[in-house]
């Protein structure tokens, strides 16, 4: 039997304290109170369409902005994610995937590579979604990137509404990294790399 996909990670600075624990191998159960609900609701999203459980609870300075309090959880969810998949044995490794929502269409390529690296194309047409400051959105995904070890490209194609256009951001990486982190039947206790290892 494979062991299981899990992971927690703390931390703690004098601007926040996250914690966050996960199952690669869940149902998508999410348990998330970061303090901002656009923020939220975009992990929702993300803990949903990926099955990837997520407990996350996180304590800023929001008195000053969202900012320090959003990118700490993309270290912290990254740093866990890396600690779940250990060597990456056994991965897919590689997605991609078109996401519609009404008028928009988003467009995330993951490489579980041990690599991090973002490519980001997306472009608001205003700084706020509703208080949410939406250049958060690429600092996020940024954070998630850099500590999971992972290459994420990220493309809006079209849409006009900067909701539908963070929230395709989220659920297409959600898909992606669903797909990616699948187990290969063909070769569970296979790296999918011909260096024989994932580590970067």
């Amino acid at each position: 039997m494979a062991a299981a996909r899990t992971a927690d990670v703390t931390r703690s600075t004098r601007e926040t304290r996250i914690s966050v624990s996960i199952a690669v191998d869940g149902t998508g159960k999410a348990e998330i109170a970061s303090g901002v609900g656009f923020f939220d609701h975009m992990l929702d999203q993300l803990c949903r369409h990926s099955l990837i459980d997520m407990k996350i609870r996180a304590e800023g300075d929001l008195h000053i902005d969202d900012h320090h309090t959003v990118e700490d959880t993309g270290i912290a969810l990254g740093q866990a994610l890396a600690k779940a998949l250990g060597d990456r044995r056994g991965i897919m490794r590689y997605a991609s995937l078109d996401l519609a929502m009404d008028e928009t269409l988003t467009r995330a390529a993951v490489d579980v590579s041990g690599r991090p690296y973002l490519v980001w194309n997306v472009a608001f047409s205003s700084p706020k979604i509703g208080t949410f400051d939406t250049e958060l959105v690429r600092e996020f995904f940024h954070a998630l990137a850099q500590n999971a070890g992972i290459t994420l490209h990220v493309a809006n194609l079209y849409g006009a509404n900067n909701h539908h256009i963070a929230e395709t951001c989220f659920k297409a990486v959600a898909r992606v990294l669903r797909a990616a982190l699948e187990r290969d039947p063909r070769q569970p206790d296979a790296i999918p790399s011909t260096k024989g290892s994932l580590k970067g």
